[in-house]
């Protein structure tokens, strides 16, 4: 029964982002693709991941919080109503919750211990699995 959804609220499935996956798999840059394609929540949370690698923690937050909003706004879109399963195994839905971990682990560096609780709760929430794949580097 672990991970069943006992609240009956669906799952939220974004699209699949093919030109962008396209393009990463070209060699083509995180931060030139987010010209391109700002709403992919994907290339954010890849550009805060890079910024945080290289210790610049207010970018990594910065990149991150757009991630974390474009992946909002793609949510609504694809019918979410502010609560329900954002599944992990939905490989188009790794983008938000990449950026969603990323904004956490940002807020931390920076002391924002609410927003880490916050954020926290919200990525528990949409999948219990995501944290532990993410932090697995899948």
């Amino acid at each position: 029964m672990v991970g069943e959804n006992l609240l009956g609220i669906p799952e939220t499935l974004l699209p699949e982002e093919s030109e962008v996956l396209a393009h990463l798999e070209a060699g083509d840059e995180p931060v030139d693709l987010a010209a391109k394609f700002p709403s992919s929540s994907l290339v954010w949370a890849l550009l805060a991941d890079e910024a945080h690698g290289e210790g610049r923690t207010v970018e990594s937050y910065a990149f991150a919080r757009v991630g974390y909003h474009r992946g909002l706004d793609s949510l609504r879109k694809a019918g979410w109503r502010g609560q329900g399963p954002v599944p992990w195994s939905h490989e188009p839905n790794r983008g938000f919750l990449r950026s969603l971990y990323a904004l956490g682990r940002a807020a931390a560096a920076i002391g924002e211990a609410e927003e880490v609780d916050r954020i926290g709760k919200f990525l528990n929430d949409s999948d219990a699995s995501a944290k532990a794949e993410i932090e697995a580097g899948k």
